[in-house]
């Protein structure tokens, strides 16, 4: 069994348990999904079933679309709603200046990760250095975000400001560390109370079904997960050379291309050689699927 399936991923449990899930449902352990959602987490979640997990690195490396509460005045060690209290204090912010500070977040900067993360360090997860309450240097990372915008109106409860954003970002990002980041801004602190992922490259969340509802008739192939990516149909001289992964000219200039035969069967994705730009090189050989 090879193909992908698109899942909203319910709140209150790990990416992991919705492949353990699909697993039981499918009855092949090769399974394996494309971007961690933490358990706080819902939303878009692609898991890739058989020969499909060779699509992980591609699927994984593909922006991803959020929308996200944000609660200004507290601050957790998680940077969530379900760590511990370090700090709390009153705001006091308008309109005009949160939307300014939203604005100013678009682009590139270094972003530190949480340190409740999986993200390793000297061979350890962070996470696990802040269960045992060991300091360890947080490392930072470069990420984009293309666009962000607040969705709704600023509540104002208990000396806490709330409201919600939607946010266009590169992969590696963390919403957590974004939210931080926007409060710290704003000169205060603040957490993430919700997060949605709504969209991963083209897939978006009406494209999902509940987990609860998934069936093996949900299962989607491969040429229309990749069906956005430039196709090249190869007689039999150029599917041998792909067939043996062959460095080829990039005639078709583009960044990537899958190549597949004259009968629709999938056989590499090929994509541009860093060492020569004039060329293309394999990126993941799929050696005939449909």
């Amino acid at each position: 069994m090879d193909g992908i399936f698109f899942i909203d991923k319910p709140k209150g449990i790990t990416s992991r348990d919705v492949v353990n899930t699909i697993i039981r449902k499918t009855e092949t352990r090769k399974v394996g999904h494309t971007g961690t959602l933490d358990p706080i987490a819902t939303g878009v979640l692609i898991v890739c079933v058989g020969k499909a997990t060779k699509l992980v690195d591609i699927l994984t490396s593909e922006d991803k679309e959020y929308e996200a509460e944000i609660c200004l005045g507290v601050e957790t060690d998680t940077l969530d709603e379900e760590g511990t209290i370090l700090k709390e204090e009153l705001v006091e912010k308008g309109e005009n200046e949160i939307d300014s500070v939203l604005a100013s977040m678009i682009g590139e900067y270094d972003q530190e990760v949480p340190k409740y993360s999986a993200v390793k360090v000297g061979g350890k997860k962070l996470y696990e250095y802040a269960r045992q309450n060991q300091e360890v240097a947080l490392p930072s990372r470069w990420v984009s975000i293309f666009s962000l915008e607040r969705i709704s109106t600023i509540r104002r409860e208990n000396g806490r400001l709330y409201f919600s954003i939607r946010v266009k970002v590169s992969k590696g990002t963390y919403i957590r560390s974004l939210i931080r980041d926007i409060a710290y801004k704003l000169n205060t602190v603040g957490i993430m109370i919700n997060l949605r992922r709504i969209k991963q490259g083209k897939f978006s969340i009406d494209m999902c079904k509940k987990l609860d509802d998934i069936h093996l008739s949900d299962l989607h192939s491969f040429a229309s997960v990749l069906s956005g990516i430039y196709q090249v149909v190869v007689d039999d001289v150029l599917k041998k050379d792909v067939l043996n992964g062959k460095i080829l000219d990039n005639i078709y200039n583009q960044e990537k291309i899958v190549f597949k035969d004259k009968d629709g069967y999938l056989l590499a994705i090929y994509h541009r050689y860093e060492k020569d730009e004039t060329k293309i090189k394999p990126y993941i050989m799929i050696g005939g699927i449909k």
